[in-house]
């Protein structure tokens, strides 16, 4: 069997696979059954315009988030910053910066915020308001570890602090992701495959949820506002196993296409499958388009649009993603990505 047979071989099989998984149907969802899901949102401009697929791409520090393994491939240090308009007002920024640890692999650290900025308190008593205002912040920091195994593997771990507070009351924990990326043949197929948000169950805690209790309404004479706090149920953070192919054609030295696919297998939803292209020209600019959420019943993800620009020998990168999520509209997202 010839190099090339046993190449189209291994591409079809994981074709199949990625098909496979998307295409599956649970008998009852789980939507809904996590807390932490600030941590699903893909905060790279360039993926979203891609239908938020990435997990087998390599295209330098925007890809880490989906897939720690892309960490080991990044060629000296980068730092790239995004900023969503998410729904609502809501804002989401992220921030990475990765740098070589010598001949011992890459690190990388990052940052996620997302802050709802400050919010009317109304009772049914108050609809229009009593005075008050909350706010809504969640983080997460992560640190990341990748190195190349071979020229063509590489593997990475990382490490995340996640933190979420609604007005006095929060909880913290701790999760883990890991990824590995394969090079298939020297036109630069890949395979990618990674694990995200490993990670225990929490609860929110705070002065939020103190109350005055009455161990006994019908008993006169006792105290009846004994301090007491109320008790949350403990929920899983949103885990993610993706596995993903990207396959690069060269039309010509100015002109490259992108394709990429990834299967989703959530743990608070069903099976999807996200799709995406990049077409660059000049290796100067790039126009993306893709869907993200096939398969997944019931879904307001679809289709997804972008643009980038790459300057200074592509020291400088600047992405454009739009997104639609139907009913609730769409999102903007906008990084910049610097080699350093």
């Amino acid at each position: 069997m010839s190099v090339g047979s046993g190449m189209r071989r291994v591409t079809a099989a994981v074709l199949a696979s990625v098909l496979l998984a998307g295409g599956g149907a649970c008998a009852q969802t789980k939507t809904g059954t996590t807390i932490g899901q600030f941590l699903a949102i893909e905060p790279s401009a360039r993926h979203a315009g891609m239908g938020n697929a990435g997990v087998g791409a390599i295209g330098g520090i925007e890809s880490v988030w989906f897939n720690p393994g892309i960490v080991g491939t990044l060629d000296g240090a980068a730092v790239t910053f995004t900023h969503i308009d998410w729904f609502a007002d809501v804002n989401f920024d992220y921030a990475a910066a990765a740098l070589a640890i010598g001949g011992f692999g890459n690190l990388c650290l990052a940052v996620t915020a997302l802050n709802s900025g400050d919010i009317d308190v109304r009772t049914v008593d108050e609809p229009l308001g009593t005075g008050e205002r909350y706010d809504v912040a969640n983080t997460a920091l992560s640190l990341g570890y990748g190195r190349l195994i071979t020229s063509r593997f590489a593997a990475g771990l990382q490490l995340n602090y996640v933190h979420e507070r609604i007005w006095h009351s929060s909880y913290g924990t701790m999760t883990a992701s890991a990824g590995t990326v394969y090079r298939l043949n020297e036109s630069g197929m890949r395979l990618g495959f990674s694990l995200s948000n490993l990670g225990t169950r929490a609860g929110f805690s705070g002065r939020d949820l103190a109350i005055q209790y009455d161990a006994d309404s019908d008993e006169y004479g006792d105290n009846s506002a004994l301090p007491a706090e109320q008790l949350t149920d403990e929920f899983p953070v949103p885990l993610v196993f993706r596995l993903g192919l990207s396959v690069p054609y060269r039309f010509s030295d100015d002109s490259e296409l992108l394709l990429l696919a990834d299967a989703l297998h959530p743990n608070d939803n069903d099976e999807a499958l996200n799709l995406g292209a990049e077409w660059t020209v000049q290796r100067i600019f790039a126009l993306r388009a893709g869907y993200q959420s096939l398969f997944q019943p019931d879904s307001e993800l679809g289709l997804t649009l972008g643009f980038g620009l790459r300057l200074n020998r592509d020291r400088l990168r600047f992405s454009y993603g739009w997104a639609d999520h139907d009913l609730l509209g769409a999102t903007h997202r906008m990084t910049l990505a610097v080699g350093l």
